[in-house]
């Protein structure tokens, strides 16, 4: 279920700009938010999702409704070299770029395995019987100039306290 669109003029940048939109999102809301999105990559990314659409349908037998677009890849293409004229016989240059862009559909994962194995797979760490090591829970202590814990300090103070609880 994929659809491949090679040397397209569009910058890279712009069309990953409405890839983010898209990718993850199921086929029916994702054409509709391509629809109603006001911008050159948005047609192109709707022409080549549809014809993943029209790929899946006719190719594999698939139902495109229950699909799922996996992912969407936009690598850079050939560039096109053109110059502005400029003062004293100057050109300043001007590149066009280009981009091949990948569409990938399939279908959700929860639906296929029949399992909730998204709470196993957020936390990695459990399901390798590791312990978390967690950071930001450090206790406070005294340290000296050295840096290290000063202990004189902290038994010195107690020392005080406890002759204190004595003369009282």
């Amino acid at each position: 279920m994929k659809a491949y669109l090679r040397s397209v003029r569009i910058a890279p940048k712009k069309a990953e700009l409405i890839a983010k939109l898209v990718r993850g999102m199921s086929v029916p809301d994702a054409v509709s938010a391509l629809e109603h999105t006001n911008k050159k990559g948005a047609r192109i990314l709707q022409t080549l999702l549809r014809s993943a659409i029209a790929n899946a349908s006719h190719n594999d037998r698939q139902d495109a409704q229950l699909m799922v677009v996996k992912t969407i890849v936009i690598n850079k293409a050939q560039t096109y070299h053109r110059g502005i004229p400029m003062a004293r016989g100057r050109m300043r240059p001007i590149r066009k770029f280009l981009s091949h862009i990948e569409i990938t559909l399939g279908f959700p994962e929860d639906a296929i395995t029949g399992t909730d194995s998204g709470e196993n797979a957020k936390n990695p760490s459990q399901t390798a019987g590791k312990k978390v090591k967690r950071s930001g829970t450090r206790s406070k202590s005294t340290k000296g100039k050295s840096g290290k814990p000063d202990t004189a300090a902290s038994s010195s103070h107690s020392v005080a306290s406890q002759s204190s609880l004595e003369k009282s």
